[in-house]
């Protein structure tokens, strides 16, 4: 995973957010929850879907996007955001990343 991507722009950032408050949202929702244009929601969730963190599918005509946390990285760069928006706790994200680095080494 290439964090400073991810990290690095403002648009990934909010739909990150968004998705994190909002278990699952239509495309359009998130359009406007980010206050951003389509396509620049589009091309971003192509990033994020890339790294594995966001899930689509279809229902009707609408494209549904949602976090996926079956991902331990998608889980670590929630962390993150809180801590760079001031919510979160260090002590957390700590232990988080020592049981993912344990996990792996196994």
């Amino acid at each position: 995973m290439n964090l400073s991507r991810i990290l690095r722009s403002a648009c990934r950032r909010k739909i990150l957010i968004a998705l994190s408050k909002k278990q699952e949202l239509n495309m359009m929702k998130l359009v406007h929850t980010v206050n951003s244009t389509y396509n620049e929601v589009d091309r971003n969730l192509r990033i994020l879907g890339a790294e594995g963190l966001v899930a689509q599918r279809h229902r009707d005509h609408n494209r549904i996007v949602r976090l996926n946390l079956k991902n331990d990285d998608a889980l670590i760069v929630l962390k993150i955001l809180k801590l760079l928006n001031g919510s979160g706790d260090l002590k957390q994200l700590r232990r988080k990343l020592s049981l993912i680095t344990e996990g792996n080494s196994n």
